[in-house]
């Protein structure tokens, strides 16, 4: 079984670029920037993400294009192709990237608009209690315990 899920924030914005034929379709590319759990390397390398190429086509390229941004924290799921090719040097280079299935925010409207960009971190903030915000569910207000909630 060849299955990836990923939760990660984009680097930059999708590049798209539509296929040429009878039925052009998009396909978006883009980098998740995905944490490791508390990983150091042997030689000391402390880098804390690995950046994952992500390949989403025709209406999910089309959405990656209109809706995410550089900084957005985003879950996807798919399967890893690997291929390769020979540059213009003569050299064998090898590719590993997420051919798409699914592809989500993985953070609210309101927090993903606070990301100033990839790197820094969105003060945190909450928003002013509401009855209730646009999906139905209402907002817990600022005091409240969390013994009194039905799902500890």
């Amino acid at each position: 079984m060849n299955r990836v899920i990923l939760m990660g924030r984009l680097t930059r914005d999708p590049e798209v670029r539509y296929s040429q034929g009878e039925r052009s379709m998009a396909i978006a590319r883009y980098t998740l920037a995905v944490d490791r759990r508390g990983r150091r390397g042997q030689d000391g390398n402390d880098q804390t993400a690995d950046f994952i190429n992500c390949v989403a086509f025709d209406r999910a390229g089309e959405f990656a294009e209109k809706y995410f941004r550089q900084g957005m924290r985003v879950l996807v799921s798919g399967r890893l192709q690997t291929g390769s090719y020979v540059n213009k040097d003569g050299q064998r280079v090898y590719t590993t990237e997420v051919i798409l299935d699914d592809q989500e925010f993985a953070d609210s409207k309101g927090a993903a608009s606070d990301m100033s960009g990839y790197g820094q971190s969105a003060p945190s903030q909450r928003p002013a209690p509401t009855s209730a915000i646009g999906d139905g569910f209402m907002n817990i207000p600022d005091g409240v315990e969390d013994e009194g909630l039905p799902f500890n």
